[in-house]
């Protein structure tokens, strides 16, 4: 009876099976490293803006107020971007013919609002809202980091579900009391997990609920 196969062929079923393993392995590290890599998350990415505004500056060694130009955010689902006139109400007596404010003037001038770029963009499918947030005692550095170091604002978390669950599970280690929402540089005290839990069980949160998909799917 002839022999269908080679003696080899065995050889070469084994060197095929070890490597289709190896193949699929390497493509499952590597996209589990794409979808973690600021490629599709946008994580430390600064994209450009119509002017040249310096968080440092502005919020870090002037000491302005998030709620300054933001002034939505303990109120609304959104946080605001500024219209030109919060801009001028400091610079039409400072800085009054900077080059870098050239946009701003023109938008004063024409009425047309200045096209700020997103820089943390959740998916539509994903419902946010700043105010619960803020009035719960989820600090602004949580989410957007040391802000008041940022030249140029950057996108400071993944921002992907995971993050999120991970607070949401476990709000405690998160929290803080309201007066210290708005600061920077923040250091939690020894005793977080218990002045967090507190901190829960005042404000009314339910953990066992906060992973529900309609939490932030709606």
């Amino acid at each position: 009876m002839a022999q269908v196969f080679s003696r080899a062929a065995d050889t070469y079923l084994r060197f095929a099976l070890v490597g289709g393993a190896v193949l699929v392995l390497g493509l499952l590290v590597v996209g589990g490293g794409l979808v973690r890599s600021s490629y599709l998350t946008r994580q430390y990415l600064a994209p450009g803006q119509p002017v040249p505004f310096s968080h440092r500056h502005h919020a870090g060694q002037l000491g302005i107020d998030c709620r300054y130009c933001h002034d939505s955010v303990e109120t609304a689902a959104s946080a605001g971007f500024p219209p030109t006139h919060t801009c001028m109400t400091c610079h039409s007596q400072l800085w009054t013919n900077a080059e870098a404010l050239a946009p701003v003037r023109a938008s004063l001038a024409t009425g047309t609002p200045l096209r700020w770029q997103r820089v943390h963009d959740l998916p539509d499918y994903v419902y946010f809202n700043h105010s619960i947030h803020v009035q719960r005692g989820v600090a602004c550095e949580t989410c957007h980091g040391p802000v008041t170091d940022m030249v140029r604002i950057y996108q400071a978390a993944p921002l992907q579900m995971g993050w999120c669950l991970d607070c949401h599970r476990h709000p405690a280690a998160h929290l803080r009391p309201k007066d210290q929402v708005f600061a920077f540089h923040w250091q939690p005290p020894a005793d977080q997990e218990e002045q967090g839990r507190q901190l829960v069980a005042a404000q009314g949160i339910e953990p066992r609920e906060l992973d529900s998909c309609y939490v932030c799917h709606r």
